[in-house]
């Protein structure tokens, strides 16, 4: 295949992807401290802005709808939880991004099948309204993934608008408006989708029985009847809750919920992104418990304040600069559990700043106690993470049959590097047919005041979804000066394989990149079979640090300072890493002249694994050249030489898997027995979301967002697309 890439070279540009992405003391007003390592005052200072002090009163427009503080509810008066529609999904039902409390992405219809999938139509589209206003910069990326319950689909748009629509008409039956600023949309506007609850306090018949529940961009909770859409009274303040309530200094875009919060035992537990690159004292990446009921506060997990469990008062807040995380959780009602996917630190290039506590859960998935906060384990997936490794994808619950006739509550954790690890859910303990082990990785030629780790966690029972190690004689290009070019940037910059220690005198090369392996998409699972289906990346990045004044004379400068100018794309460029001794360039390993990538295609795929059988089924690349090409010039050729993709796939009993997700801007009905492409259909803007399946009288559909993405380059639109098959072809 790699063969064929090359002469299909000038076919494909690099299009860049999105990213975003147990403890220590009490609460201060002042960062944590950095004792461990002393980092002198004039390696950090910046000539052209000071950052504000954390304690600095919040910007006007973090609490954009001047919403009091919420009160604490001792975790002894939470009422008891009824039953939700996840747990036991009805067949004909998708009600949970994941499709259910175990995030399986699979469907148990089978209606589409692969000999009557080519036959797919249209059944009908919805709009939601919300484009790129005139005059802003392009930050649109939905990533929506609706969510289905009886006859009705529910849905955010790209600014946190809720709606209610007809399953089989898309007619729309309720819209609540957010009234979220477009000024407030951090550099994606990510609302990957709501989450649907049923109360065990208010009776059936009654408004805000069934609830539809969202966290926003501009960092609110919002909860409104699933019936009218209108906001439940007794929930927060009048239906909202202010989740910048103890944050500290803020101004908005920097921090915000972008994925569906999940809701275990009648708790909603809330995470947050906070903008990558900023400052190393940027919002703390607090995890945080709330009443299902009431939306009162139950508990805090403060990495660096793991003692006090509580809501700071009005002269402290969370601590600064600990890992977030901003991808979706996974609840476990069963064990009182909730999974959660970590991020960095702030500053994501640089560790020596870093707590104990936090390289402890960095790059890590924490099972904290939904009635506690405690953390029950940690398992980290990356040491000392200067990569921006974190993870993205959401945990997959399931059940391990072992040959022993033993059941294992397991969680499947895909990640960046393309490592799959299969953790015991109780215990946080890699299942013993699927050992992980420590392995050397490259240490030198990092900066000096940055130690890397000796070794990493390699998952050796799972296929590695990646290439090996790449070489001078991977590179290529649209002609041999093309190529040449590229030779000179693998020989310029440093690089020894994964774990390459970010270089200052010269470019390092990060492969796997940022966005390489599973990332928000995740995976599916069917249950019936053992099968993991994973759509990934193979997009290497070129990056350097500098030092501080390099960083000042390239204006670098975090979003929370006067001198900030918005640009396109922030955390896919260059970092600031305020209050660090090093800013960075970052970027893709590509020719800057036709952006194209140096290393050859595929940089998409797609790839079916036995988990059982520790084997890969069958693997292929993913997406066409249709829509790529040389400076970003689309060729119109369907040649399947593997795009860059972001969303995932989901699988059905029909033997049907469908994905969006590649710059091709195509849904695709894969043959989950051969990987063979078995039908596609052109979307009005980039499917950079999650598909999803359900049923309504019989008749199944296929959803999926087409409203783009703007760190893919793909088209933008506003349009939910939803197809079925003739009604006279069903069965």
């Amino acid at each position: 295949m790699r063969n064929q890439a090359y002469l299909l070279g000038i076919l494909l540009s690099g299009t860049m992807l999105g990213a975003s992405f147990p403890v220590a003391q009490a609460q201060e007003a002042a960062p944590p401290s950095t004792a461990h390592r002393a980092i002198p005052p004039e390696d950090v200072a910046s000539s052209i802005y000071h950052p504000p002090a954390p304690e600095t009163p919040q910007a006007t427009g973090v609490n954009s709808a001047n919403l009091p503080d919420i009160d604490e509810l001792p975790i002894d008066q939470l009422p008891q939880a009824v039953p939700q529609e996840s747990a036991n999904p009805k067949p004909e039902d998708w009600p949970a991004y994941g499709h259910d409390d175990r995030a399986t992405r699979y469907s148990p219809l089978k209606q589409i099948t692969p000999e009557n999938v080519g036959k797919l139509q249209r059944a009908f589209v919805y709009h939601t309204g919300v484009l790129v206003p005139k005059g802003n910069l392009n930050r649109l990326a939905p990533e929506t993934t609706p969510i289905k319950v009886g006859d009705s689909l529910y849905l955010c748009s790209a600014t946190n608008d809720m709606m209610r629509i007809d399953a089989t008409t898309g007619k729309e039956k309720w819209r609540f408006h957010s009234h979220e600023s477009y000024d407030a949309i951090p550099f994606t506007s990510a609302c990957k989708s709501v989450t649907y609850y049923t109360s065990s306090t208010v009776p059936e018949g009654q408004p805000c029985h069934n609830r539809i529940i969202e966290g926003t961009l501009d960092n609110r909770m919002i909860a409104v009847n699933a019936d009218d859409g209108k906001l439940c009274e007794s929930f927060g303040h009048g239906g909202q809750v202010n989740l910048m309530q103890g944050m500290g200094w803020s101004v908005p875009r920097f921090v915000g919920v972008t994925s569906p919060v999940p809701i275990i035992n009648g708790v909603i537990v809330v995470n947050h992104e906070v903008l990558d690159g900023q400052r190393r004292w940027a919002p703390s990446g607090v995890i945080r418990g709330y009443d299902a009921e009431s939306g009162k506060f139950l508990w805090a997990w403060d990495v660096n304040n793991p003692n006090d469990h509580h809501q700071p008062d009005k002269d402290h807040y969370y601590s600064r600069g600990t890992p977030n995380s901003w991808t979706a959780m996974t609840g476990d009602n069963a064990l009182g559990l909730v999974y959660v996917p970590m991020g960095n630190s702030s500053a994501d290039y640089y560790s020596a700043m870093r707590s104990d506590a936090e390289n402890k859960v960095s790059s890590s998935v924490v099972a904290l106690d939904v009635r506690t906060g405690e953390p029950r384990w940690v398992f980290q997936t990356v040491h000392k993470d200067v990569w921006d490794y974190d993870i993205g994808s959401q945990a997959t619950l399931f059940d391990y049959h072992a040959d022993d006739g033993s059941v294992i509550p397991a969680l499947i954790m895909p990640t960046k590097r393309g490592q799959t690890f299969i953790l015991d859910r109780r215990t946080g303990k890699p299942l013993p047919d699927f050992p992980v082990v420590e392995k050397p990785v490259p240490t030198e030629g990092g900066v000096k005041d940055d130690q890397r780790t000796q070794t990493q966690p390699w998952s050796v029972g799972v296929p590695r979804l990646g290439f090996p190690k790449l070489t001078e004689a991977d590179m290529w290009g649209m002609s041999p000066l093309d190529q040449l070019a590229c030779r000179i940037k693998f020989r310029r910059a440093h690089y020894v394989g994964e774990f390459t220690p970010p270089s200052l005198n010269r470019p390092w090369i990060e492969a796997p990149g940022y966005n390489g392996g599973s990332d928000w998409g995740s995976i599916s699972y069917n249950p019936q079979t053992g099968i993991v289906l994973a759509n990934w990346n193979n997009v290497p990045m070129y990056n350097q640090l500098v030092t501080r004044k390099t960083a000042d004379q390239l204006r670098l400068i975090p979003v929370d300072v006067p001198q900030y100018t918005p640009r396109h794309g922030m955390t896919a460029g260059n970092a600031a890493q305020a209050e660090t001794p090093y800013g960075a360039l970052v970027g893709p390993f590509w020719n800057e002249f036709t952006r194209v990538m140096c290393n050859a295609p595929p940089y998409g795929m797609v790839t079916a694994i036995d988990l059982k059988a520790h084997k890969v089924l069958w693997q292929r690349p993913f997406g066409s050249a249709r829509a790529n090409g040389p400076w970003g010039i689309p060729t119109g050729m369907p040649l399947t030489i593997g795009t860059p993709n972001n969303g995932g796939s989901v699988m059905t009993a029909g033997g049907v898997a469908f994905i969006g997700a590649s710059s091709d801007n195509q849904i695709h009905a894969i043959d989950l027995k051969t990987g063979k492409t078995l039908w596609t259909d052109v979307l009005p803007g980039g499917g950079q979301a999650n598909a999803m399946t359900y049923a309504v009288n019989g008749r199944q559909y296929v959803a999926i967002m087409a409203g783009g993405h703007h760190l893919m380059g793909t088209p933008v639109s506003d349009q939910l697309v939803v197809y079925a098959l003739p009604e006279q072809d069903e069965k």
